[in-house]
This record gives structure tokens, sequence and C-alpha cells, in this order.
């Protein structure tokens, strides 16, 4: 079986800086045998961020990869505050928000990006867990995804 950092690895992507919380909040927080991760945007590997709307500035396919990007950024946390991706033992919950415009009806399609990402670390099994997708009518700095998630720990 393979490990979650094995298999990150195997995707030759880069991990972004772990943000920094920007508001009085926590990035992560272990309780027991979960671990909840705030709201994550779309933190580039040079820090900067993704910036636009889905369905005005940015199209559907950058807006998966924005979401991609978001869980990298997610990742990125874990690793930095728990020293592997493999202390976590699956995704829980994800709650996906896609800054878009009135008439976009693709949210699932978006958050994709960070769900596949997800599969691809953990496995089917332990990587998809149950999952909401909407739409916003804006989000802070206006980046295009933000999520939040919760996961198991091992």
């Amino acid at each position: 079986m393979n490990s979650a950092e094995k298999n990150f690895k195997e995707l030759g992507l880069s991990l972004p800086p772990a943000p920094k919380p920007l508001g009085v909040y926590k990035p992560c927080l272990i309780d027991g045998k979960y671990l909840y991760l705030s709201g994550h945007g779309t933190v580039q590997d040079d820090g900067s961020l993704i910036i636009g709307r889905i369905g005005d500035t940015i199209d559907i396919e950058n807006g998966k990869l924005a979401a991609r990007q978001v869980g990298l950024a997610m990742l990125a946390t874990i690793r930095e505050n728990l020293g592997s991706l493999d202390r976590v033992k699956r995704v829980i919950k994800v709650l996906g928000m896609v800054n878009c415009t009135p008439d976009f009806e693709r949210h699932p399609y978006i958050i994709n990006g960070a769900s596949e990402l997800f599969a691809k670390v953990w496995g089917e099994d332990n990587g998809i867990g149950v999952r909401s997708a909407v739409g916003m009518g804006s989000l802070p700095d206006n980046i295009p995804v933000e999520i939040e998630a919760l996961f198991e720990l091992v």
C-alpha cells in the first residue's frame, strides 16, 4: 500500500508555502482524531494568489486548476503542522466555495480539482469524502475558490 507522501511525490507537483492566517483564526485544529482545516485560498508556489471570478475572468478549466491549487495549499498546511501527509487517514468532509457569476452552474466540476487531488494522494477509498460545492457572490481578495475540510487522523 502506497503512503500519501509517496503518492504525492509520484504526482510530480509542488506545494506552495503554507498560508498564514489573515484574520483571527487557526489554519488547522486537531480535536482527538480529527483535523479541521480552515478555509484555504489559491496560494501559488511564489506565495501570490490566483485572482478572478469564474464565468467572468476565469474559465471553467482554469477554475478547476485553481481548486487544485487550493488543495495543494491545504496539503502544505497539513505537512507543515503535522509533519507528514501520512498522518491523515482519510478525508471526511469538504466544503468548496466558488466565486462565480450568478449564471454559473458547474460548481461541483470546479471543486473536483481539489477532490481529484485528494483521491490521488490518499486513494479513492480514503481520499474521497462527503462534499458540498456552492457558488458565492464574492470571496476574500477576489480569489476564485476557497475550500475548508475535515480529515480523520491515523
